[in-house]
């Protein structure tokens, strides 16, 4: 067994076990032993079903010398954050709460990557109940990123971060409710897919807030990304079309809008300056660049602040007053205020989500195909300024976190976190590229193209 398949990405290990040089049961069983050793070692893992993927890993390998394909990602590894549920099996979504949680039935997303012929290896880390942007979690600990393990590796979906970034897996599935998929993907240096609301089906995963949350891929590519894309949506091959429509002289007809205003007003000048290069090599692929001063972001957070809030109030009321206590205080913090705002404050957020996310297109985008904003203005912080000290510096922390991710879930709009560049610490820097509704498609072929034009996708940290 090559104990390196692990760090084969997504297309390339389903091609190699679709040509047969490479079995699923040698795959799987590197993935695992990856899973149980390093991702253990960066506190990535929460449970790993050894035996049940094995065993659906040998009937891929005797599928496919029979002659028979169980889809695209027959006999691929895959371990997904731990709030998607699969009939009979736990989900404990980080929580003391639900350490015991039995799904009742199956995730969507998860049946359709096993009618794809995914093996599915278990479960990865996450914040309480999805509710940290840094990975934070005071009853299982927290996540360590493999860049540097005193800082933090993004959340909620931490553990799908580190274990694509440590190339234990080749891909995650994350979800997305003010940034959960791209802190992880940006703080650990993956490229991650905040899809359209609505666009992914979320039935059968832990909610957080209905209004917001999403589901989406962390991979190690843009393209990886769109063979996921094409799963969790039905579409064929609809955005691996698109994506691998990325050749030369491809993105010549479209136009990117470099959006300053509050976007950059907060932005460190080593990851400003990142920025810049990112844009001069997009120009450089001949896509037109403009500059524009996006909205005002207060009506933005003021709404997603309010629908987050009271949602997660409506779903955990009953356990807010019957189990305070299994609660961290920095989690129930952030979902009691949704118990004490009228009716009238969630009505309004929800009525005006349309108006504000016309200004920002227009405004932040103008007539461009896309937006570009920092993912991380301030960069990835230190586990203890995100933990320990006085309350407020610990809340501020980590807002800064959520800056430029947040407002985009109450916009609905799809975004996707791209690595381009280090700091001088080693950490990753990376940009957000914001599109229009359902043009998943388009984000996924510029994103291609920058990827394959720097390389910084293929740097890992261990």
């Amino acid at each position: 067994m090559d104990d390196s398949l692990h760090a084969l990405g997504l297309t390339e290990m389903a091609t190699a076990i679709a040509e047969g040089s490479v079995t699923s049961v040698a795959a799987t069983q590197a993935c695992l032993d990856a899973l149980d050793t390093t991702g253990r070692r960066f506190n990535a893992v929460v449970s790993l079903r050894r035996d049940q993927a094995l065993e659906a890993a040998r009937a891929a390998d005797q599928a496919r010398s029979q002659g028979r394909s169980l889809g695209p990602l027959h006999g691929v590894p895959m371990a997904h954050k731990d709030l998607f549920y699969r009939k009979g099996e736990i989900s404990t979504g980080g929580t003391l709460i639900r350490k015991d949680f039995v799904a009742p039935f199956t995730a969507t997303v998860i049946e359709r990557l096993d009618q794809a012929g995914a093996i599915d290896l278990g479960r990865l880390h996450m914040a309480e109940f999805a509710m940290s942007p840094t990975g934070y979690n005071i009853h299982h600990g927290h996540g360590l990123n493999p860049w540097s393990v005193a800082h933090c590796p993004g959340g909620s979906s931490s553990g799908s971060g580190i274990a694509v970034a440590a190339r234990l897996i080749p891909a995650a599935l994350g979800t997305d409710t003010g940034g959960s998929i791209r802190h992880p993907a940006a703080m650990c240096g993956v490229f991650g897919l905040k899809p359209t609301w609505g666009l992914v089906p979320t039935t059968g995963v832990m909610p957080l807030s209905h209004s917001l949350d999403v589901v989406g891929p962390m991979t190690r590519s843009p393209e990886d990304a769109a063979l996921l894309m094409d799963v969790l949506t039905a579409r064929g091959t609809y955005y691996r079309d698109r994506c691998s429509g990325s050749g030369k002289g491809s993105a010549k007809a479209l136009k990117l809008a470099v959006v300053g205003g509050h976007y950059r007003a907060q932005t460190r000048p080593d990851i400003e300056a990142a920025l810049v290069d990112a844009a001069k090599v997009i120009a450089e692929l001949g896509v037109v660049i403009t500059h524009t001063t996006g909205p005002d972001l207060a009506l933005a957070h003021a709404g997603a602040h309010v629908l987050m809030t009271v949602e997660a109030a409506t779903l955990h009321r009953h356990w807010l007053e019957t189990r305070p206590g299994d609660y961290a205080p920095q989690v129930r913090g952030r979902i009691e205020p949704g118990l004490t705002y009228p009716a009238t404050r969630y009505v309004e957020a929800l009525a005006m989500r349309a108006d504000v996310t016309r200004a920002w297109l227009d405004q932040a985008m103008g007539d461009a195909d896309f937006a570009l904003i920092p993912a991380l203005a301030q960069g990835v912080p230190t586990i203890a300024e995100t933990t320990d000290g006085d309350p407020a510096s610990v809340a501020a922390a980590i807002a800064r976190c959520t800056l430029s991710t947040r407002a985009i879930n109450y916009l609905g709009l799809p975004s996707a976190s791209i690595l381009c560049g280090f700091d001088p610490s080693g950490l990753p820097i990376a940009f957000q590229l914001v599109g229009r509704p359902y043009s998943e498609g388009l984000i996924l072929r510029l994103s291609a193209l920058y990827s394959q034009a720097t390389a910084w996708n293929l740097k890992h940290p261990l």
